[in-house]
């Protein structure tokens, strides 16, 4: 039989420190050496089997606990996969390089940068989906960004932040709507109080891109990048129509998959109509990804995408839920209950949310694992009236859910950076996603007199109690 939790609590004080910091390690040496990630995470794992085995958990029970974990994130391998396929696709299709094409024409190079995370920014916020976002704009603005010899993190930050901009507050995001479903909340009230709580974030974030626009401009575009895709594609209006689609059916509010395969469906047909692909070469390409057969100085820049690419993020999540199963149902966390009692402030639970969030981040490496393994962890700080669940809902959209893509395995950062052929060095440029909770955390550590400085807008005064800050 399995110790009980207070006699695992009182035995595995300091031999559960040093599993966790071990294991932090090797996921943070991994990143570093630029090992593939799912070995430091079985590695960790198999250090807190051994850990519970010790403590009289069996193995095959700590396997069905794993299994269990896995089952959860089976939703998520069918989003992945899809997106590899839309990119491939939407490459043989010509609608990426017809958005590039069309974009040389109308973005400014002296606001490269800060185009980048409006133009994400203003899609994701249609679509909802960070990774549709990256996926599709974001892989076109880069590939202008290699053609003038800019600094690809820099853009890349811009990209990733402006795609979480939405992921945070669209009504099409699937974080906003899962935090809205366990917290109980009202979708749209919340997607109210994010906008309000990310002012500043926000402002900040266009003054800062700006600034490095003026600072890191673009090199004038060279022509003959425009030249080359129109020899190399047809290119029209009419390649523009699987991205069109996708916006459509995100305003329609139709779900994400089912309008991810329209887009696929559409972009086949013109990939086999009017590039002359065959159908063969148009599987391969979903497979394995898209790369251009004829010689090109684009062959290295318009390639990519295709099953292939999101199998090395699949065999993380199961790995990674997996792990969080364990980490459930032996109550392994349990002791963070404990010392969440301790906070009496909303300044401290606030940072208590953060310093969950980003523990969930870092072992959970989903977005969906970190915001469900906090709103367990901290829910019982708030109350259960209808003003302090809402508090939870944004208090989570404005720690987890940008904190996530700042941990270089999560796959919330993971995956747009596999997209966009980038690393880890993105994390500095993508200013939104830190400033977010860092603003929000000031504001409720030192009132009054710092929100009479940084509010956009007089303080009113108000009977019920909110942990909204001002921003």
């Amino acid at each position: 039989m399995p110790l009980s939790f207070e006699k695992l609590r009182i035995h595995t004080k300091m031999d559960l420190l040093i599993a966790i910091a071990s294991s932090f390690a090797l996921l943070v040496l991994s990143t570093r050496k630029g090992i593939f990630i799912a070995y430091p995470l079985l590695a960790a794992m198999i250090i807190f089997i051994v850990l519970l085995m010790q403590r009289g958990f069996s193995f095959k029970s700590l396997l069905e606990m794993a299994f269990r974990g896995s089952k959860k994130s089976t939703s998520v391998f069918s989003v992945l996969l899809m997106i590899g396929v839309v990119t491939a696709v939407w490459m043989a299709a010509g609608t990426v390089p017809a958005i590039v094409y069309y974009g040389i024409q109308f973005i400014n190079p002296k606001f490269f940068i800060l185009a980048a995370f409006l133009l994400t920014s203003f899609v994701s916020l249609l679509i909802g989906t960070s990774f549709g976002t990256v996926s599709t704009i974001g892989i076109a603005l880069m590939i202008m960004a290699s053609s003038s010899g800019m600094n690809l993190h820099l853009v890349a930050g811009a990209i990733i932040a402006g795609a979480y901009v939405g992921d945070r507050c669209s009504p099409m995001s699937s974080s906003a709507n899962l935090i809205a479903s366990v917290t109980k909340t009202n979708l749209y009230s919340n997607v109210k109080r994010m906008w309000r709580t990310s002012r500043l974030a926000l402002s900040l974030s266009i003054a800062l891109y700006t600034i490095f626009s003026l600072l890191s401009p673009a090199a004038q575009i060279d022509q003959k990048f425009a030249t080359e895709i129109d020899r190399l594609f047809q290119i029209g209006w009419i390649e523009l129509l699987p991205a069109a689609v996708i916006l459509i059916l995100a305003f329609l509010q139709i779900e994400v998959k089912r309008s991810m395969l329209v887009s696929i469906a559409v972009a086949s047909v013109i990939a086999l109509t009017k590039q002359h692909y065959s159908l063969f070469e148009l599987a391969k390409f979903a497979a394995i990804g898209f790369r251009l057969e004829e010689a090109s100085f684009l062959q290295e820049i318009l390639t990519g995408g295709g099953l292939l690419s999101m199998l090395r993020v699949t065999i993380v999540v199961i790995i990674s839920t997996a792990f969080v199963g364990i980490f459930a149902e032996t109550q392994v966390l349990g002791r963070v209950e404990s010392w969440l009692d301790r906070i009496r402030t909303k300044g401290d639970r606030f940072l208590g949310v953060c310093a969950i969030g980003t523990g969930a981040a870092a072992f959970g490496c989903t977005q969906t694992i970190a915001i469900l393994l906090t709103q367990q962890l901290v829910r019982s700080k708030y109350k259960e009236n209808e003003t302090d669940k809402s508090n939870l809902a944004i208090d989570l959209e404005n720690t987890v859910v940008v904190i996530s893509p700042l941990v270089p395995w999560n796959i919330a950062g993971l995956v747009p950076a596999t997209i966009l052929s980038t690393d880890a060095n993105f994390i500095p440029f993508a200013f939104y996603l830190y400033l977010l909770p860092l603003l929000n955390l000031i504001a409720l550590k030192f009132t009054p007199q710092l929100r009479k400085l940084c509010s956009l807008r007089p303080k009113k005064k108000t009977s019920s109690s909110s942990s909204l800050p001002p921003f």
